[in-house]
């Protein structure tokens, strides 16, 4: 099992690993000031680590986008798990992540 966490790459890319999960949001969470204002310009964030993907999940990419708005930066979600895509299809969500 991979352990949870976000990776910087170059370029503003950002790797999530591990479970994105009820419990591990809240990890995420706080890790979140330290790469959304780490830079300037175009936020992409990897998914293709992540092993598991709940609602709770859900919701921390949609307040990811939020505070993306809100910092005057883009993200986008790159290799979203098929987990996390079903969900972002059920909840209606399509538009909001660019899914087809």
């Amino acid at each position: 099992m991979s352990e949870n966490g976000i990776t910087a790459r170059d370029n503003g890319v950002f790797e999530v690993n591990g479970q994105v999960t009820f419990q591990s949001v809240p990890q995420f969470l706080a890790l979140t000031d330290k790469w959304l204002h780490a830079g300037t310009g175009k936020i992409t964030i990897d998914m293709h680590g992540v092993t598991l993907a709940d609602s709770a999940g859900l919701a921390l990419l949609i307040e990811w986008l939020q505070l993306a708005r809100s910092a005057k930066r883009e993200i986008v979600f790159t290799n979203m798990p098929d987990q996390m895509r079903d969900l972002i299809h059920v909840n209606g969500l399509t538009q909001v992540f660019g899914l087809t």
